[in-house]
């Protein structure tokens, strides 16, 4: 059995965070949903065409669910979204500010005819405030959680390579369904829980906000480095680079030792302690780099393992796309998509006695006809909506 097996989720969602969170229900064994605009549906299906034609985004986000198109702005669709709704466990929305409570699918309008149900609203950056009706995209909360500030070059404040913002607010989406899942089994009553794409990652950059509050000083950008360990980055060898990363003082007098053949620069004033390390950062990085020199990176990474330091390499996505330990432990497997079979990576969190459903990717609409004859649509009613265009 799976962890959510026989529970229903309904999601309006689109883009990443609400799709995020929802995937992983699925994959917990929770039959998720998915309501679509008829005719485009998620418009996460349309942002890119790298695997077979498909969303990169969409493939990735999205299996295991299944896709009822309905425009729930029409009568009939809103209809058949509130019969839904009564047979599910989770409302999970990500929809536009404002539009769900247009829709009758706030938590109060809800609660009285539906205790049990645990509804999640995702939104930019809460529902008050004066920030309150933005619109928010990833972008824009890595530039206004600071995330972008602390990201890139000296010279060059950069966006990290991945939707970060969205991702960490699917996550904590995540966590609280599964929290207010677990309540319910001892109180038998819902919850509604509220993620701001906006909390989510001013939690993430907490460690700057405090240096600043109560310091007074700001985290430097470091695109390879650390801004508060040394040495811990990359380093040049005489065939490239390698990245490794010490923790404390004993891995120090360790890595001076093992890996430089100076035992004597564990007690020099400059290296002594981390805060004396990177205070000479540049001194430092200059003495590990000429050590270096005359050694390949595959050299010095025997060296450093055998000390016991710990390194990787830079991969770029190919690299990762055959990387040796997700292989051996194999972590890869294949499911459907509308273009054919796809790889897909089983989720970080690893039950020893069942595996994720990993379901199919869904075509535009495909459980239409399933999902509502599910719900007592006879075949000639589903005719009619589909007429009149509601699905």
């Amino acid at each position: 059995m799976r962890p959510l097996d026989g529970l229903r989720v309904v999601a309006l969602e689109h883009a990443v965070a609400g799709p995020l969170c929802t995937r992983h229900l699925a994959d917990l064994g929770a039959d998720v949903i998915k309501i679509e605009r008829p005719g485009s549906g998620d418009f996460a299906r349309h942002y890119d065409t790298f695997v077979h034609g498909e969303c990169s985004f969409f493939v990735w986000l999205n299996r295991g669910k299944r896709s009822l198109t309905l425009d729930v702005k029409a009568l009939h669709g809103r209809d058949a979204l509130h019969r839904l709704i009564r047979t599910a466990d989770v409302l999970v929305q990500n929809l536009a500010p404002g539009a769900a409570a247009r829709l009758g699918l706030s938590h109060v309008v809800l609660a009285p005819e539906h205790p049990r149900l645990v509804v999640c609203d995702i939104s930019g950056y809460g529902e008050s405030g004066p920030f309150a009706r933005k619109k928010a995209y990833d972008l824009l909360i890595q530039a206004e959680s600071g995330v972008i500030s602390v990201t890139g070059t000296p010279d060059a404040p950069s966006r990290v390579g991945i939707s970060i913002a969205d991702i960490a607010t699917g996550m904590y989406a995540q966590n609280g369904v599964l929290a207010a899942l677990l309540r319910r089994e001892r109180t038998g009553q819902g919850a509604n829980i509220k993620v701001a794409m906006l909390d989510a990652l001013v939690e993430w950059m907490m460690p700057p906000l405090y240096r600043f509050g109560y310091d007074g000083t700001i985290t430097p950008r470091a695109p390879t480095s650390h801004p508060l360990l040394a040495p811990y980055g990359a380093h040049r060898t005489s065939d490239g680079q390698v990245i490794f990363g010490l923790q404390n003082d004993r891995e120090w007098a360790t890595f001076c030792a093992q890996v430089l053949g100076r035992p004597d620069l564990a007690t020099d004033p400059r290296f002594a302690t981390n805060v004396t390390r990177c205070e000479h950062r540049d001194a430092l990085i200059a003495l590990i780099e000429a050590h270096f020199a005359d050694k390949t990176t595959r050299e010095v990474v025997d060296l450093l393992d055998r000390a016991g330091i710990a390194n990787g390499r830079l991969n770029t996505p190919g690299d990762v796309w055959a990387h040796p330990q997700l292989e051996a432990r194999d972590r890869w497997r294949q499911v459907g998509a509308p273009s054919g079979p796809v790889r897909a990576l089983l989720p970080p969190m690893t039950f020893t006695d069942v595996e994720a459903a990993m379901g199919d990717v869904p075509s535009l609409g495909q459980h239409t006809d399933e999902v509502l004859g599910e719900l007592g649509y006879s075949a000639t009613e589903v005719a009619r909506l589909r007429r009149d265009r509601v699905i």
